[in-house]
């Protein structure tokens, strides 16, 4: 069995958990998610709890068993607490303004650039050069922070770029002199 996989997901007060076949509905005070379960696996609710079960030790049953559980599971933290995931800016110049709902970054280009917040996610600056990324799907949270990062990714010289909170970049020496 999958030690991830046969834990059980507990469903906390305020959470309102729907399982329809093979669809699951997971609402709470920050907003709704709904999954498509792939198609061996089989989502059961029981009081206060929700157990996922595969029905055989073939490859493809073990790799989904975990990996369902799982998604349930960040699913129903997303609704009560939310994911958040905080990011820095260095270099000389480099700054991040809210305008709107949207980000307005300052990365040494002709031109500001700026990022549209997708539905579900929201913005908070903190100063010129720290922000975050917030929502309640994880993976949404991961992949436009993980897009914000790209317009200039952390130089390996000077460390300029845009990172994540608290990531260590590996620098390289520059060329030896005379």
């Amino acid at each position: 069995m999958s030690r991830i996989g046969r834990l059980p997901v507990s469903i906390p007060a305020g959470v309102e958990l729907t399982v329809a076949g093979q669809d699951v509905t997971v609402k709470g005070p920050k907003g709704q998610l709904a999954l498509t379960v792939p198609e061996p696996i089989t989502v059961e609710q029981t009081d206060g709890t929700l157990e996922v079960k595969r029905p055989n030790d073939e490859r493809d049953s073990r790799s989904l068993h975990g990996l369902t559980r799982s998604l349930i599971n960040n699913m129903v933290l997303g609704v009560t607490e939310g994911y958040e995931r905080k990011m820095e800016i260095y270099g000389t110049g480099y700054r991040v303004a809210a305008k709107g709902g949207s980000l307005e970054f300052s990365l040494g280009f002709s031109h500001p650039v700026v990022v549209e917040a997708p539905d579900g996610i929201s913005f908070a600056v903190e100063n010129p050069t720290r922000f975050s990324v917030q929502g309640i799907d994880k993976q949404l949270v991961g992949e436009v922070a993980a897009n914000i990062r790209k317009l200039r990714k952390p130089d390996p010289y000077k460390g300029k770029g845009v990172r994540y909170a608290g990531e260590q970049i590996r620098r390289k020496v520059g060329k030896a002199g005379k």
